[in-house]
């Protein structure tokens, strides 16, 4: 069983963990691959027990046989991850070494666990939508999709900006906001939550749409089908905004034409048999959790 490693950085306190997942996949007889930029910063404080190879992108991940992706921190480097399967269909299990972990879902107390699952293929695998962005000029290279969200936001101004959207070519509304959301049901969680978005389950087959500070106060989010394509039109007192998929970002000016729509495929992310979404939103939410008691 072929599996790759992926991570953004190593902290002195994440080693013992990171060690952890080696032993443990050696124990199962598991060829490890490591992200060419996590192994030079790990070689050195990491005893790899087995042959350890490198990959670097896409390609390398097809070519070399990768049945598993591992992905090492907090929910960002499981989006990172996801630009690196694309549409392979390679499943990633994300451990949490960061904080709130809505994707990242497998507590770093029970990796030796969590990796005999998935040599055994205990587990579940979770299908998740994608967005997938179309532009009249060149956006985010070859992965122009997210996992978790779409937005558009002011950049060189305090002052609020309008955004127009318009679903499959009608006019839903003008926003006068500092910038607007357009997320997955996997991202309900995330910046449009904060937002005051709603809370979607992930396989409902829906998007939300969430103004950011809006300056309209009866102006409310709201969830439509994931098969609608949501376009924009921008207006500000300055020609530069800012566009994001995930945690990455492009600047764009009014002169862009935008279109959202549902990715041609899906992710597959690994999930063990004792979690499941109601419970991630309790534990992480503390949903029900009374301090008198």
């Amino acid at each position: 069983m072929h599996v790759a490693v992926y991570s953004r950085v190593l902290k002195k306190k994440h080693i013992p963990f990171v060690q952890e997942v080696f032993s443990s996949m050696h124990k199962m007889g598991m060829q490890p691959y490591v992200h060419g930029a996590y192994f030079t910063q790990i070689k050195d404080h990491i005893h790899f027990p087995s042959p350890t190879d490198v990959f670097e992108d896409y390609e390398d991940l097809q070519r070399q046989g990768i049945d598993y992706v591992i992905s090492l921190g907090g929910d960002g480097t499981m989006l990172d991850a996801v630009t690196l399967v694309r549409d392979s269909g390679i499943p990633i299990l994300g451990i949490n070494l960061g904080r709130l972990g809505f994707l990242a879902t497998t507590n770093k107390e029970i990796i030796e666990q969590a990796i005999e699952a998935l040599a055994l293929n205990a587990f579940t695998i979770d299908q998740r939508t994608l967005l997938h962005l179309d532009s009249n000029y060149p956006l985010f290279g070859d992965a122009p999709y997210a996992l978790n969200d779409f937005t558009i936001l002011k950049r060189d101004t305090s002052s609020m900006i309008v955004v127009s959207a318009y679903i499959n070519g009608e006019f839903l509304n003008s926003y006068w906001a500092d910038g607007l959301i357009l997320c997955t049901p996997t991202g309900s969680t995330g910046y449009s939550l904060s937002c005051g978005g709603p809370i979607i389950f992930p396989n409902s087959g829906n998007f939300a749409i969430t103004p950011v500070a809006p300056h309209n106060l009866n102006v409310r989010p709201i969830v439509i089908p994931d098969d609608a394509i949501v376009s924009f039109e921008i207006q500000g007192r300055t020609d530069s905004f800012l566009c994001t998929l995930d945690s990455r970002f492009e600047a764009i000016t009014p002169a862009h034409q935008i279109a959202i729509r549902k990715e041609d495929f899906l992710v597959n992310l690994i999930r063990l048999h004792e979690q499941n979404f109601m419970s991630t939103i309790r534990n992480k939410l503390y949903w029900g959790l009374d301090q008198r008691n």
